[in-house]
């Protein structure tokens, strides 16, 4: 706060987000009975064990942080996915005593549920001291991370499709339907009261991926002009190689799937003509083949085309990686002003529950503001249409050897 360019006493309202799928366990006065579980934590997957005698509570790390905040016992109920007693048609905690019994949790032991958009407390006099934030600042309930980035990109309209290019990357829309029971798609709270967000399949460590290749070069394989980077360099490289990478086929399970996990990470199609240029394009085609697919596939189940795709995360930042995600998807690509979208959907958030704002609608009006956006070219959009299907059946031919491959060497 210290280095806030404003005057902190101008802050209106405190949007709090945190990553979704984390679990804390706290006594009667709110301090952690142990440490927070992260989403990769196995034991949140599961139903609750307490591990400690003096365990009161059970929330999630929003819960947690809106306790040392407030000092309330409140949490959004748009993070509580995963192993929670929670009716996801309500946003409230179930009725249905089979629930806790499967889940471990006793009624007595979780936070009271806000919607997004509402006041969980304010700031108290400790939490001020601390963090430099106002005293009584209001703490604003949000959703979950990817739900929040969603509403940062201004994602409203179902015809939208999101793709957050991070560490993992995933596509998203949203509606106005629970949908229990899709194949293609899971369904996840969003950041609006009575709006859910849909999630395809995604991609394991897929900017990753990105990030990999560019230190296995080492820091002296690229030669930067000034102070340009070495992924400044790859992008400029790679936007001479043609689409298809001259037949460098990239499937990045370098993160195996759960369902598949002796699968590895495949590059094919090496004939001398490649040089580093070719496998960082197939890595970034690689990445839009898969979403397009995953995300075909969610729109299918939903019955949805989408008209426009909206790309945020780190891999967002490379023309190339946009202008390849427009000819992957053959529809406008969009960058929205900002690095934080998860930051901006908090924000919203805030807005709309401090009146800054009247409603979800206005505040993304205002505070989304596009960028730009790249057009697909028709010649590429064709060759990448002809490779998806050859990019799709890749695992069918290598699974085998996979399998044989882990027997071995693991």
């Amino acid at each position: 706060m210290a280095s806030l360019p404003g005057d902190p006493s101008d802050i209106v309202g405190f949007g709090l987000c945190t990553i979704r799928f984390c679990r804390a366990v706290l006594r009667a006065d709110g301090s952690l009975a142990q440490p927070v579980m992260s989403w990769m934590d196995a034991r949140v997957g599961g139903p609750f064990v307490a591990e400690h005698d003096d365990v009161a509570y059970v929330t999630t790390s929003s819960g947690y942080v809106t306790h040392r905040l407030t000092g309330a016992f409140r949490d959004t109920a748009a993070n509580y996915q995963g192993s929670w007693p929670i009716d996801t048609h309500t946003w409230r905690w179930a009725d249905d005593p089979a629930r806790y019994a499967a889940t471990g949790l006793d009624r007595s032991q979780l936070f009271e549920l806000v919607d997004p958009g509402a006041v969980l407390g304010s700031v108290t006099a400790d939490a001020a001291a601390a963090t430099g934030l106002p005293e009584g600042l209001p703490v604003v309930a949000t959703a979950n991370d990817k739900a929040v980035e969603a509403l940062g990109c201004g994602l409203l309209d179902p015809s939208t499709l999101l793709v957050s290019l991070g560490t993992y990357i995933a596509g998203m829309s949203v509606g106005e339907r629970n949908i229990t029971s899709a194949t293609d798609f899971w369904t996840n709270f969003g950041s609006e009261p009575g709006r859910w967000l849909y999630e395809s399949g995604g991609i394991r460590r897929g900017m990753w991926t990105v990030s990999w290749f560019r230190d296995l070069l080492g820091p002296g394989a690229v030669a930067a002009a000034g102070d340009e980077r070495v992924e400044d360099v790859l992008n400029r490289e790679a936007a001479q190689v043609p689409p298809g990478s001259d037949g460098l086929l990239t499937v990045l399970d370098w993160l195996a799937p759960t369902d598949a996990p002796f699968r590895k990470g495949s590059m094919l199609g090496f004939d001398g003509r490649q040089g580093r240029a070719h496998v960082y394009r197939s890595i970034l085609e690689g990445i839009a083949m898969t979403m397009r697919n995953r995300a075909d596939a969610m729109g299918a189940e939903l019955g949805t085309c989408y008209e426009r795709v909206v790309v945020s995360g780190g891999g967002s930042s490379s023309d190339l990686m946009m202008q390849v995600m427009a000819d992957v998807f053959q529809r406008p690509t969009i960058r929205v002003v900002g690095d934080s979208a998860a930051g901006r959907g908090a924000a919203i958030c805030a807005a709309v529950a401090t009146g800054v704002h009247p409603s979800f609608d206005a505040a993304a009006a205002a505070m989304v503001v596009e960028r730009d956006r790249f057009a697909p070219h028709p010649e590429h959009a064709a060759v990448y249409d002809a490779l998806r299907a050859v990019h799709a059946d890749v695992t069918a031919h290598t699974d085998a050897v996979y399998r044989r491959t882990a027997a071995i060497v693991g």
